[in-house]
């Protein structure tokens, strides 16, 4: 049913009278405006078949094209006198069509051709539970890419609806079944509306709005503030990679991280762990803001599952984690339970005989939806380029939440993973593969070690919030994890003879096991000091870890790198070792974040960190312990001259423990870290953002020989980093995403005894750049049809700490093509498309490590 433009104007008018209880700008109060009142048609009162539809047009000259999407900017709900009203609202008034499907006491409506969509770009969701007495739940949430679904559901029967239009967008009024089934009192004219018990005109109603993002551009993160703060907003140059950018590029972890250029992951493929240096500098991640002492305590090999995104942070975050480095920290953030019914299952087969299936389930366990569940699970049986490898992985990563109260919410979440892994990746000389060898080009399937790892990992983790007020309130979390590593028969290559092809190799028997205690307490409230507003958080972390190591070594069996012969036994044992470390801290913070104005934000932190590590060797039976603190201050700014428009400055230190003692006893102080930073963030549109970074860090107290006593150190070392950061993240066009970055990275030594000044640090890069693009078609036939294109540049690496030699650059090209339909995606990734023979990384001369040639792998999902 088409309404005219005159019949349009005088629902308009009159139902917002109706609703409101108050004359329409422009009306007489008066029985003129009461008549029109009574003849205004409700939705209840018009006889619509299930797919029937009404169009609501404001201004024909505001009408989008057929086919645009329209983007619902926001949700309102705001209490009447009879009921609640919904407002949808757009941005230029544009036409929305309403298709009614509405059963039992369920309001359903669908509009077609809209999306929700905040201005920053984020898509959501929006919910109100019982917000007036006969309304059970409100929820607005995208139904696919290009419908808007309104649910209203009431307890006794279906609720009345009065629909609408006005400048603010669509307004859909609610009135409860008790309410709607009672005579209508005629509205006083000059009075205020009579109260009703179903809610009054200022009773304020609890929203829950909550993000689900859906695109490469994030704007908000918890992580480095501790607070949900807009990125815009925070003096720190951060990049996030989101599941989409991780689904499209089917990628692992070692491929996710060429992203971000400033990131370098110097393990090679089908390493057990990660090896990561951010802005030149060693890096141990973080998963969901807690530190990981050990990096395979719970990202255990390359797999991604339970994974909802990747924060780079990048500089200097002691303030946060406490000892850690000074170029950056990588945080894991995992996947959340979701309110609604959400399945997900997944096959890959690829390349090398890869198989990998994977589940992803989520909803609420009650009918209150106050307890919701996800379990992430997935098992990976994979062989690699080199000869003889295979992996198998299994995870396993449920989570459950709990809303424990109005304010109260508590989440429990775990993962247990397993890895095996036969002859993982050590390299190759670099006689050989980078230089040539006499004897020709050593195949870059050759594998020289024979040994096998595997390694159990267990995590458990909580996390409580409440709420004392609408300005103050409290998190607790803790998070226990265990890992047991074993290592059998690992050959490590010592020496490349001068024939180079006899190769002489370390073996190796070992045993760690690590159990790692965190604990994180944060208060944070509001206030205002005059016209000044202030943030303030106040936190508490505590954290143990205790790892045991048990090992044996021999002298292994040479291999000839051009007929190998394995299996060999190994000679005689050159080395025990059986020893524990139990290392305690606490560190005590302090933040305020500023608004002095709208435009102009200051961030002011401090942390007080205290360490224990008490090392003990059972071979020897000694015990020796070191203690240490250190203080972390951070400060920045952000002056904003337009909204999209964020300048921003910082100036923050890290430290890192420096365990052991020098030649006359005295105990080493922690190395420590120091940036300075500048950069901008922009807002090229709604969904597109790009900051740009400036910054110098300079790492004083590093280890390094004592000139006039061998075989100590003392603490005169330095090193440099100075580099610029580009990135780009969002949608350009409707469809065509883009997610792409530059980094420009001088990191040297500027002190030391043994390494020369004006040395690059090992296995960094001036340069290094990546660009991932997709193209998903909007409609026609072939909608859903898309396209993904990828190139990734890494320039010359040092080799070694002397840069004796240079690891080349490369430039690999990515390739995908997907399709999805109605919760079916199919995809196929291509990796190395041209099959580029480069080099991943270099440890030193005898350890460099080939990149994977032309890889494919084909997968289905099914979403429903």
């Amino acid at each position: 049913m088409k309404l005219d433009k005159l019949f349009q104007s005088l629902l308009l008018t009159s139902a917002i009278a109706l609703l409101l209880g108050t004359p329409a700008k422009g009306e007489k109060v008066g029985e003129d405006v009461r008549e029109t009142n009574k003849n205004i048609p409700q939705l209840s009162e018009i006889e619509l078949p299930a797919t029937s539809a009404i169009m609501l047009v404001q201004t024909p000259t505001n009408s989008p094209a057929q086919g645009d999407i329209i983007q619902v900017t926001g949700v309102q709900a705001k209490p009447t006198d009879k009921g609640v009203e919904i407002i949808l609202q757009t941005t230029g008034g544009e036409q929305l069509q309403i298709t009614n499907h509405s059963a039992d006491n369920n309001f359903i409506a669908d509009i077609p051709n809209a999306q929700l969509r905040l201005p920053s770009g984020e898509v959501f969701t929006f919910r109100s539970e019982k917000p007036i007495t006969g309304i059970t739940e409100i929820t607005v949430t995208n139904l696919d890419a290009k419908t808007v679904r309104v649910t209203v559901t009431g307890e006794a029967g279906l609720p009345t609806v009065e629909l609408f239009d006005s400048d603010e967008g669509l307004i859909f009024g609610f009135i409860p079944a008790a309410t709607a089934t009672q005579p209508q009192p005629e509205q006083p004219t000059t009075e205020t509306p009579p109260e009703t018990p179903s809610a009054e005109a200022d009773e304020p109603i609890e929203l829950v709005v909550t993000g689900e993002q859906d695109g490469y551009r994030v704007p908000n993160t918890s992580t480095v503030t501790r607070t949900d703060t807009p990125l815009r907003d925070i003096p720190q140059s951060i990049q996030i990679i989101p599941q989409e950018v991780l689904r499209d590029q089917r990628a692992n972890i070692t491929s996710a991280l060429l992203n971000a250029p400033s990131v370098r992951n110097s393990a090679p493929t089908n390493f057990d762990a990660l090896r990561l240096r951010v802005r030149g500098f060693v890096s141990t991640p973080t998963l969901n803001g807690f530190k990981e002492s050990n990096v395979r305590v719970s990202n255990v090999g390359s797999e991604l599952t339970g994974i909802e995104r990747i924060e780079i942070l990048q500089g200097p975050n002691s303030i946060l984690f406490g000892a850690s480095s000074p170029g950056g920290t990588v945080n894991f953030v995992t996947k959340q339970p979701l309110r609604d019914p959400f399945y997900f299952i997944e096959a890959t087969v690829g390349s090398f005989n890869f198989y990998r299936g994977e589940v992803d389930l989520s909803g609420p366990l009650n009918e209150s939806k106050k307890i919701l569940y996800r379990l992430n699970a997935s098992y990976r049986d994979q062989e690699f380029f080199t000869d003889f490898s295979r992996t198998t992985n299994l995870v396993i990563a449920p989570v459950v939440s709990f809303e424990l109260g109005e304010n109260t919410n508590l989440t429990i979440e775990g993962t247990y993973k397993t890895i095996d892994q036969d002859r993982y990746n050590l390299g190759l000389p670099a006689v050989g593969t980078i230089f040539p060898n006499p004897n020709g080009d050593i195949p870059r399937t050759r594998m020289t070690n024979e040994g096998k790892v595997g390694v159990t990992a267990a995590r458990i983790e909580y996390r409580l919030e409440h709420k004392f007020s609408e300005n103050w309130s409290l998190s607790n979390a803790f998070r226990y994890g265990n890992l047991v590593y074993d290592g059998d028969g690992i050959n490590l290559g010592t020496r490349l003879l001068p024939d180079n092809r006899t190769l002489l190799r370390a073996f190796e028997d070992f045993d760690s096991q690590y159990s790692d205690y965190r604990l994180m307490t944060n208060i944070v409230g509001r206030f205002s000091t005059g016209s000044i507003k202030h943030q303030l958080l106040f936190g508490i972390d505590l954290g143990r870890l205790e790892n045991s190591d048990n090992f044996t070594s021999r002298t292994g069996a040479p291999i000839d790198l051009f007929n190998p012969i394995y299996g060999q036994p190994p000679g005689a044992i050159t080395s025990r070792g059986d020893t524990n470390t139990l290392t305690d801290e606490l560190g005590i913070l302090v933040q305020d974040q500023v608004t002095i104005a709208d435009n102009l934000k200051l961030l002011l932190s401090g942390r007080f960190d205290t360490f224990t590590q008490t090392n003990r060797d059972f071979l020897s039976d000694t015990k020796t312990s070191q203690s240490g603190n250190a203080f972390s201050p951070r400060v920045g700014i952000v002056y904003q001259p337009i909204p999209p428009i964020s300048l921003y400055a910082n100036y923050s230190r890290s430290f890192e423990p420096a365990i052991g003692r020098a030649f006359d006893g005295s105990e080493f102080e922690p190395t420590r870290g120091t940036q300075y930073e500048v950069g901008v963030k922009a807002d090229l549109n709604d969904s597109l953002s790009t900051t740009l970074a400036f910054y110098d860090i300079t790492q004083s107290n590093v280890l390094t020989d004592d000139p006039d006593n061998i075989g100590f150190s003392i603490q005169t070392g330095e090193q440099r980093s100075q580099g610029i950061e580009l990135s780009v993240a969002g949608e350009i066009l409707p469809g065509w995403n883009i997610f792409a970055s530059y980094a420009y990275n001088d990191a040297r030594v500027t002190k030391d005894n043994s390494i020369p000044v004006g040395n690059r640090v090992l296995q960094t890069t001036p340069h290094a750049a990546s660009l991932w693009t997709t193209y998903e078609i909007q409609q026609g036939d072939l909608q859903g049809l898309g396209f993904g294109l990828g190139l990734f540049y890494v320039g010359d690496r040092t080799g070694d700490t002397g840069n004796t030699f240079e690891v080349p650059s490369y430039l690999t090209t990515d390739a995908a093509i997907f399709y999805k339909r109605n919760g079916f995606r199919a995809a196929l990734n291509i990796k190395n498309l041209f099959d580029v023979d480069y080099f991943e990384n270099a440890f030193n001369r005898l350890r460099v490590s080939y990149g994977a040639p032309f890889t494919v792998q084909g997968t289905i999902s099914f979403e429903f």
